[in-house]
């Protein structure tokens, strides 16, 4: 072995991926299946939306979606809206 190649550093194939820098928003690609309420289903849809921001940007959007299938059950809860004909006196 000469003193010239055992001097020489190494060089490396390829440089690391830098670990401080988060990787880029990528879909889980999770199926949703339609419940057949189309205000859930829609509610549903939203995550989508999840999919292509950062992590920082995915509370947003599951509290909106939190809120709105709240909505729905509590919409389930409350009575029936009096008919033309359900107020006689």
């Amino acid at each position: 072995m000469t003193d010239e190649a055992a001097a020489a550093p190494a060089e490396p194939a390829e440089a690391p991926a830098d670990p401080a820098e988060p990787a880029a928003p990528a879909p889980l690609g999770v199926v949703r299946t339609p419940t057949g309420h189309p205000g859930v289903d829609a509610r549903l849809e939203r995550l989508a939306d999840a999919d292509h921001l950062p992590a920082d940007g995915h509370a947003a959007v599951y509290e909106d979606v939190h809120r709105g299938l709240r909505e729905a059950l509590t919409a389930l809860d409350a009575p029936p809206a009096p008919g033309p004909y359900d107020n006689r006196s």
